[in-house]
């Protein structure tokens, strides 16, 4: 897709953000990346070594196919593989899916996200290498999860995508993300815009897994929109070496009782620099919101943001960051932020950081646990992700997955 594609107003917009540097973090480079890469062909997950994957595996993929309802695979800018299993989900390139619904571009894509909030945004929309389109139609439920890969095997390349996900009226998703790069594949960029509509009555259970490398650095922009009644669920971890991440998704609870509920998990290696954040905008009667963030320093930084925002009367939002050194050379800074714009609002925050307690790991020592043992299952319990709502069988994929990232990091 090119600029063509977009209206008259949204190339121009785009083109103008194109040339403001980033407000905050690290300013990209964005000519030193390449936007071509070579055309892969379906046939190529079959040919995949061990190692490799394992590294889709690390990311929550399971690349048979086996207890998903839905698949979408994209390696560097070409399109796998892409499957449903039911017949209200639908799983299509976001290309496709615009010509197939002209609709789409009106109502959902570029509608909730800015084109030009940012020269990321304003990239992705002026030179585009697919992304997906999923869709629960009304009344739609998924007992196993729908599963999305983002792929980068090619050094020094650009993958710039943009994701719309719809859960119509009464619809429920469970869906996986995985991000990942290849074995060899050190330094690339990877720039993802996602638009996320949830209609009356629905509920998108949205969990991404990140296992990048050690100079890769990744902008992901996420806008979501929650109807009345509508319940969104957001579950981010990453756990393994990256350059530079920036995610600091915004949602709006638009209808009467709707509810989003945030939590991440991180681990900043050294040389890892992860800007990790959510806000989420209360603008309705009842609502409600929770943010909760994790994050272990081994010698990276970590900046926690949350923003919760209440303006409708009897909401009720949480905010909670707790932050673990592990090392002397890191650095975790927490910035929690609560605003209020009507009088009957209930909203709280919790910040601590900290360090492993010495009687902790001298009490596990006395039962016959090594120091480095001692210290691997404090961070374990740290880190265990027990997720209100998360269905039992995705729940425990869920803690495989953090515990083979946890292996590697002692």
């Amino acid at each position: 897709m090119s600029a063509t594609t977009l209206t008259r107003e949204l190339e121009q917009r785009a083109r103008r953000a194109l040339d403001r540097p980033a407000e905050y973090g690290e300013d990209i480079d964005l000519a030193s990346y390449s936007r071509e890469a070579r055309q892969r062909a379906a046939g190529e997950l079959s040919q995949l070594t061990s190692e490799q994957r394992e590294r889709f595996v690390r990311a929550g993929v399971e690349l048979s196919g086996k207890g998903r309802c839905g698949s979408y695979i994209q390696l560097d800018h070409s399109i796998l593989h892409r499957m449903s299993n039911i017949e209200k989900l639908e799983v299509m390139g976001i290309e496709q899916a615009l010509e197939a619904y002209p609709e789409l571009g009106e109502k959902y894509w570029w509608q909730a996200m800015a084109v030009d909030t940012d020269k990321y945004t304003a990239q992705v929309a002026l030179n585009l290498n697919h992304g997906y389109f999923l869709r629960a139609k009304p009344g739609a439920r998924t007992t196993f999860p729908l599963q999305a890969c983002l792929f980068i095997g090619q050094e020094g390349l650009a993958q710039n995508v943009h994701n719309v996900i719809l859960a119509e009226e009464g619809a429920e998703m469970n869906i996986i993300t995985g991000c990942a790069a290849d074995i060899g594949v050190r330094r690339a960029l990877h720039l993802g815009v996602t638009e996320i509509y949830i209609k009356r009555g629905a509920k998108v259970t949205f969990t991404m897994i990140h296992n990048w490398a050690e100079e890769i650095s990744v902008r992901a922009r996420s806008e979501v929109f929650v109807e009345e009644g509508g319940l969104f669920f957001s579950n981010y971890i990453i756990m393994q070496p990256v350059h530079t991440v920036q995610m600091y998704p915004t949602v709006h609870l638009l209808g009467e009782e709707a509810v989003a509920r945030l939590n991440s998990v991180v681990v900043a290696t050294p040389g890892s620099r992860l800007d990790i954040g959510a806000r989420v905008l209360l603008q309705a009667p009842r609502s409600r919101a929770e943010i909760l963030s994790r994050s272990v320093s081994t010698g990276g930084t970590v900046i926690a943001r949350g923003h919760l925002r209440g303006d409708a009367p009897g909401i009720k939002a949480h905010l909670e960051c707790d932050g673990l050194m592990l090392d002397e050379g890191g650095v975790i800074h927490a910035i929690p932020e609560l605003e209020g714009g009507v009088a009957d609002v209930d909203m709280s925050h919790e910040a601590a950081i900290g360090k492993i307690a010495g009687e902790q790991i001298d009490y596990l020592m006395a039962r016959g646990l090594t120091q480095a043992e001692a210290t691997a299952a404090i961070v374990r319990g740290f880190l265990k992700v027990d997720i209100t709502g998360l269905p039992d069988a995705l729940q425990a994929e869920l803690d495989e997955v953090v515990e083979a990232c946890e292996a590697s990091l002692f």
